[in-house]
């Protein structure tokens, strides 16, 4: 550690030199033990180190947790949804999810107890993800499948193609928009709901979509999936979600790939940890679904999906902490397709 310009390391001074030498001729370890006290004095007379001192980052390394993980309550494990089916809070997402590791994501997945798979059509994988589920042991009745409709698939007749975003694209075109059914999704949505009624489909639900529930709807949305973690905890929406009894499905739960590391990092998220003897990730994982939130965790991060798993109840003084916590700095929004898409306005416009 450097020494502020403010001060200097001061010489050891012996009072009684004779009686000194005599010590360190009998015991050499404590020779050295006032010269320790003194640098400690003095180091920590520095306003930096008392800063580290007080600090909750000096002392995160917590070598015996006050609680053991088996005493805490478990928070329910599924959500249910107005259709009376009930959805797992935890969930696979399978994006970025390249062949070859998209499959052994998912039979890890699998193992761990994961039931719920989010993937979608333009993530390219959906054929390898179904292949191992179809080979699992897992019952098809236990599992349960989140897809998405993509952009130049919103018109009626390209629906049963394949089951993401408000903003619909015309098929001959690249990124064109189809301001149509951009302005109006409802055309999409009754369609959608003829396919509930067929029976392909259990559930529906909306993302990045504002303008839908204007129109008399046969099916209410079930799931809003939005980009949901600390850094964009979105309070508001959470608050008009369950007034409305709509579930928020989050991507991201521990932020994007750069956000990982600072989440885990966060002073109360580890003082938590600590606390309840879990890790940092299940720290997070437990305090959004005590939110009320359905979490998607992505395939790059396979090797950690055992360690989240298990979600527990965090007491309300430590939940009410993270709360304050998570608002106490400006929203950070990561996902925004609105500039790659080359649209005239911005999706997440208004919220």
């Amino acid at each position: 550690m450097s020494f502020s310009q403010k001060y200097q390391q001061l010489p050891t001074v012996d009072k009684d030199a004779g009686e000194q030498e005599s010590l360190q001729r009998k015991d050499p370890r404590k020779r050295r033990f006032p010269l320790v006290i003194a640098i400690v004095i003095i180091m920590c007379a520095s306003l930096p180190c008392a800063r580290m001192i007080m600090s909750r980052r000096f002392w995160a390394t917590c070598p015996v947790p006050q609680r053991n993980s088996s005493t805490l309550a478990k928070l329910p494990s599924h959500y249910t949804l107005p259709s009376g089916d009930k959805i797992p809070s935890v969930a696979l997402g399978v994006w970025q999810a390249s062949k070859g590791e998209v499959g052994n994501a998912v039979k890890t997945a699998l193992t761990a107890g994961y039931r719920h798979i989010d993937g979608a059509w333009i993530y390219r994988n959906e054929e390898e993800v179904g292949q191992v589920l179809k080979a699992s042991s897992v019952p098809r009745e236990e599992l349960w499948l989140t897809s998405k409709l993509w952009n130049n698939l919103h018109a009626p007749e390209d629906i049963e193609t394949a089951l993401d975003q408000p903003v619909a694209f015309k098929k001959e075109g690249n990124n064109i928009m189809d301001e149509d059914l951009t302005a109006d999704p409802y055309p999409t949505w009754q369609k959608l709901e003829e396919l509930v009624d067929k029976g392909k489909i259990r559930n529906i639900g909306i993302s990045k979509i504002q303008n839908l529930t204007a129109n008399k709807l046969k099916y209410q949305p079930a799931v809003n999936q939005v980009e949901l973690n600390f850094w964009n905890p979105q309070p508001e929406l959470l608050k008009w979600s369950k007034e409305n009894g709509l579930l928020l499905e989050a991507y991201s739960p521990l932020g994007s790939n750069k956000q990982v590391g600072k989440s885990l990092s966060v002073p109360e998220v580890k003082d938590i940890a600590c606390k309840l003897g879990i890790t940092p990730a299940q720290v997070i994982i437990s305090w959004s679904v005590q939110r009320g939130v359905c979490r998607f965790f992505r395939t790059i991060a396979v090797h950690g999906i055992h360690p989240l798993l298990p979600v527990f109840e965090i007491p309300q003084e430590d939940f009410e902490m993270l709360e304050k916590a998570a608002a106490s700095h400006p929203p950070q929004r990561v996902v925004n397709p609105s500039t790659g898409w080359k649209l005239p306005f911005d999706v997440f416009d208004g919220q």
